[in-house]
C-alpha cells in the first residue's frame, strides 16, 4: 500500500511552532537498534508472527518526530493520511495462535485496568471498548461484573473476539449509534493510533451517560522526549533498555501525548480529570524469551513503576468524567 504524507499540526492546539525530536535518520536507528535488542532475548527460530508489538507494529516508524513548543505534545510531522492509517489496521491479519497468545498475555494485564476503573466510576455498568483488538480487557471487565461491548476495525481481530463469546463488532467509534449511552468509554494502547483525537473525544462525549468515565491509556511522548538525546551519549545503553522495554524506541505511534497536554484536550472536549496515574508497559514477554530476559523486563519494568510515577512515567492511564453536556 502506497503510503501517503501530509504536513500537521499539534493535535491538542493545532499550532505548527514545534521543534525536531528525531529526525529519519534518528528513528532509523532506533528501528535497527529495536531489532538488534529484541532479537538478543529471543530464542532462536521464533516465528515471526510472534514478533507482533514487539518488532513489528502497525504503523512504520515516523519519517520525522516533532515536540510543540506551546504544549509539549510529540506527534509526526509529516504523518500518514488518515485513510491510510485506517487502510493499514483493518488491513491487519495476524494468525488465531498469535491472537491466543496476545489475549493471555494481555488478559492478565488488564485486570489492574478494570480494576482502576472501579474504583473510579465507583460501580459497575455498561461500556464500550474503542480498538478492542483480541478482547482481552473485555473478559477482565466481565471478570469484574461490567458489561463491555467492544468494537475494532480490525476483521480478523473482531472475528477472533466473537469466537470468544464476547460482543464485539466491526467499525469505528462514529458507527456506534449516537443514541447509545454508555457509563464507561475505555480507549487503551489505541487513543494515541486516531487520526483525530479531538474528534474521537467529541464522539466519545456523545456516547456517555450523563457523569460518564471515559478511560485513556497513552504512550507518554515527554518520557520519550526526555530520554531521545540520551540514546547518543554515554548513558545510552539504559536509555535504550528503558525505551525498548516500552515500545517507544524507533516511536510506533501518531501522537505522544504529555500528562499536561491531554488534560488539556480532555477539558475543551468537556472533560474533568478525576484520576491520572502512571505506569509501564504490558509485559511482553513470552515462552519464546529467553529466561533471563523475561526477568530483566519484569525488573526494568517494576523499577519504572517504583522510580518514574505519574507525568514521568513512560506510560499514562487517564480517567475523566463528562461535566459538559454535548454541544455546550
Amino acid at each position: 500500500m502506497r503510503r501517503v504524507y501530509e504536513l500537521a499540526g499539534c493535535p491538542v492546539c493545532g499550532g505548527y511552532d514545534a521543534v525536531e525530536v528525531a529526525s529519519a535518520d534518528d528513528l532509523r536507528r532506533e528501528v535497527e537498534e529495536l531489532w538488534e535488542f529484541r532479537l538478543r532475548r529471543l530464542l532462536a527460530g521464533v516465528p515471526p508472527e510472534r514478533l507482533a508489538d514487539r518488532l513489528a507494529f502497525s504503523q512504520h516508524a515516523p519519517l520525522r518526530l516533532v515536540r510543540c513548543t506551546a504544549c509539549g505534545t510529540v506527534f509526526r510531522n509529516p504523518r500518514e493520511r488518515a485513510h491510510v492509517l485506517e487502510e493499514t489496521y483493518a488491513g491487519e491479519a495476524p494468525d488465531p495462535r498469535t491472537l491466543r497468545a496476545l489475549f493471555d498475555a494481555q488478559r492478565r494485564a488488564y485486570r489492574t485496568q478494570a480494576r482502576r476503573l472501579l474504583r473510579v466510576a465507583r460501580r459497575r455498568g455498561s461500556g464500550l471498548e474503542v480498538g478492542s483488538y483480541v478482547g482481552a480487557f473485555l473478559a477482565a471487565a466481565r471478570e469484574r461484573g461490567w458489561r463491555f461491548e467492544g468494537i475494532d476495525i480490525a476483521r480478523s481481530a473482531v472475528h477472533f473476539t466473537r469466537g470468544l463469546g464476547f460482543d464485539a463488532r466491526l467499525g469505528t467509534l462514529e458507527d456506534v449509534p449516537a443514541a447509545r449511552r454508555f457509563d464507561v468509554v475505555a480507549i487503551w494502547n489505541t487513543f494515541e493510533q486516531l487520526p483525530d483525537p479531538r474528534r474521537a473525544l467529541a464522539e466519545a462525549h456523545r456516547r456517555l451517560a450523563p457523569g460518564g468515565v471515559l478511560a485513556l491509556r497513552v504512550p507518554n511522548g515527554a518520557f520519550y522526549a526526555a530520554l531521545r538525546p540520551a540514546l547518543d551519549g554515554p548513558l545510552r545503553r539504559l536509555a535504550r533498555a528503558l525505551l525498548a522495554h516500552n515500545n517507544l524506541l524507533g516511536f510506533p505511534y501518531r501522537h505522544g501525548f504529555t500528562a499536561t497536554s491531554l488534560e488539556r484536550l480532555l477539558a475543551a472536549e468537556g472533560f474533568r480529570v478525576v484520576r491520572r496515574t502512571g505506569d509501564s508497559l504490558v509485559p511482553l514477554a513470552d515462552e519464546w524469551t529467553k529466561r533471563w530476559a523475561r526477568w530483566e523486563e519484569r525488573l526494568c519494568q517494576a523499577a519504572l513503576r517504583g522510580v518514574a510515577r505519574g507525568a514521568a512515567a513512560p506510560w499514562l492511564e487517564v480517567y475523566a468524567r463528562v461535566v459538559r453536556p454535548t454541544g455546550a
